[in-house]
């Protein structure tokens, strides 16, 4: 039962990974068809692709019939609060690790400052808004919609900010050049299709329907796994789910990083940590039971303290790898907190 359970896990993975890679080679052409700078292609159109496996396992969960209704919730609560939790610990340190190799601890990293400020302070409002939620009442429902209503509201403002701040970084050199070609194009150019928007739209379709075809096979699979571990499916989708689905998708930011493309790799991660940190809190405040539990309060905590550190060292003015372990750390203190 066991191996069955997890082979239609990393089955379900291999798709959401797959469908990721598609959607995200996509949205990578539509940024340099539209002449969109590296900063919003990185905090918003990479952001959002590398970060659709994990949102769209907590939508699944709680919007399908999979499994028993306390299993979809579970999935989806601990889905939405593990990849901002693993994002502003893990990846970061992640990150800072592999640039440690390359250019050494002591050096200066040097992402766009005022768009890295811009990603940080908004997530941490919105975060920070999500953890008052789970001290609200069920029955005080105005009040849970209006902080609900409140964090979709942000991220859009928070859009409009990184696209208008866009065409002064295209002017200054700092365009998106998609550097893969269009994957629909590489399988099919032979018979004769060509790279055009059609093409790209398609992709991305593509790309969206096989995500939400694997995160409906994961449901399914966490909710076996829990009851065969006798591990509750929150815990497992708290640190199975993120690392799992978006921690290979964050090899990008490993990459740019390593190339000195240091406002990408931020942005991969920060701008994600903004999509995820408001949308989907908005969505498990409205329809889950969006309330005070040990891993879950530790999980908010230790990502406003990571995310207030780099915010604070990013003020402070030189950010180098060094800095960064302390992100790494945390995530440490998080497992220690849920697995003791």
């Amino acid at each position: 039962m066991e191996i069955t359970t997890l082979l239609i896990l990393l089955a379900a993975l291999v798709v959401i990974l797959i469908g990721a890679e598609t959607f995200t080679n996509a949205l990578e052409h539509l940024g340099e068809r539209l002449k969109i700078s590296e900063g919003v292609t990185g905090s918003v159109f990479a952001a959002v692709g590398t970060a659709l496996p994990e949102t769209m396992v907590p939508v699944v969960a709680i919007l399908s019939t999979a499994a028993t209704q306390t299993v979809r919730e579970e999935v989806g609560v601990g889905a939405i609060l593990g990849a901002p939790l693993m994002l502003s610990t893990l990846s970061l340190f992640l990150m800072a690790t592999f640039a440690a190799q390359k250019r050494g601890w002591g050096d200066e990293l040097h992402p766009e400052r005022s768009g890295l400020h811009r990603d940080l302070t908004w997530f941490l409002g919105a975060f920070i808004l999500s953890t008052v939620a789970i001290f609200v009442p069920h029955d005080f429902v105005l009040v849970r919609g209006l902080i609900g209503g409140a964090l979709v509201t942000m991220y859009f403002i928070y859009l409009m900010l990184t696209v208008r701040a866009s065409s002064k970084l295209v002017a200054d050199g700092h365009a998106t050049s998609a550097e893969e070609p269009l994957f629909l194009v590489r399988v099919f150019g032979r018979i004769g299709l060509r790279e055009n928007m059609a093409a790209v739209l398609a992709q991305l379709a593509l790309g969206l329907v096989m995500i939400i075809a694997g995160a409906h096979g994961f449901v399914h699979g966490v909710e076996s796994l829990s009851a065969a571990l006798g591990i509750s499916a929150l815990v497992l989708s708290l640190l199975i789910v993120p690392v799992a689905t978006e921690l290979p998708e964050k090899v990008n930011s490993i990459i740019w990083i390593r190339r000195r493309k240091d406002t990408l790799a931020f942005g991969n991660i920060t701008g994600a940590m903004v999509f995820q940190g408001t949308l989907l809190p908005a969505l498990g405040i409205l329809l889950t039971p969006w309330e005070f539990r040990r891993e879950v309060f530790a999980g908010l905590i230790l990502t406003i303290v990571a995310s207030t550190y780099l915010l604070l060292m990013l003020r402070r003015g030189t950010l180098r790898p060094a800095h960064l372990v302390f992100n790494g750390l945390c995530y440490g203190a998080y497992l220690i907190t849920v697995l003791a």
